[in-house]
């Protein structure tokens, strides 16, 4: 089933004019609270990814991304070993950064151990936000917070890597945790109070 592309004169967020698929992600996606654990494993691992790079790069690779990593499923991905990593370090469809390739093998036996320690991923990481979205401004940019900051170190002590708090806030942004939406963004009204 095709969707219509979006409007690209409608108000949005600077970072998603322009490009139909930014538009398309920021309209239905972006900032939109994500409460399955899995997804918001996939989305951090997206993330982790997008270190360095501009996020339409990831987006343009997201399906590839998914298949290489078996649909982001985490047991599977858990069992990858060296030459899994040697085999996506040569497909030229993902980002072919063997760092982050591991990282992701690691972080999958990271939340996996979570979860068998009785440690839900998705509950674990809203308990930062107490629950519900932290409702931004509109017109202050930021690049992190306290609440990353104490995520992404929380993370970390579990095991995880490329989970640094930038890296973390634009994932709290993705995940709806954080609503970052710009005054001016047709959005951007969105869960905000007046």
């Amino acid at each position: 089933m095709e969707t219509e592309p979006p409007d690209l004169d409608r108000p949005r967020c600077s970072w998603a004019q322009g490009d139909p698929l930014l538009a398309s992600y920021h309209d239905a996606e972006w900032g939109v609270p994500e409460y399955d654990a899995r997804a918001l494993w996939e989305k951090l691992m997206l993330d982790g990814f997008q270190a360095g790079l501009a996020w339409v790069t990831i987006l343009r690779k997201r399906d590839a991304f998914r298949e290489v990593f078996a649909g982001f499923d985490p047991v599977r991905v858990a069992r990858f070993d060296s030459s899994d990593i040697d085999r996506l370090v040569g497909d030229a469809r993902i980002v072919r950064s063997r760092a982050k390739i591991a990282a992701v093998i690691g972080n999958a036996r990271a939340f996996l151990a979570m979860r068998d320690a009785g440690e839900e991923f998705a509950d674990f990481c809203w308990s930062f936000v107490d629950r519900r979205p932290i409702i931004g401004d509109g017109v202050t940019p930021r690049t992190r917070s306290p609440e990353s900051e104490a995520l992404s170190a929380a993370l970390k002590a579990r095991g995880f890597s490329f989970v640094g708090p930038v890296i973390v806030y634009a994932w709290m942004q993705a995940c709806g945790l954080v609503d970052d939406h710009t005054a001016d963004c047709f959005r951007g009204h969105q869960g905000r109070v007046a």
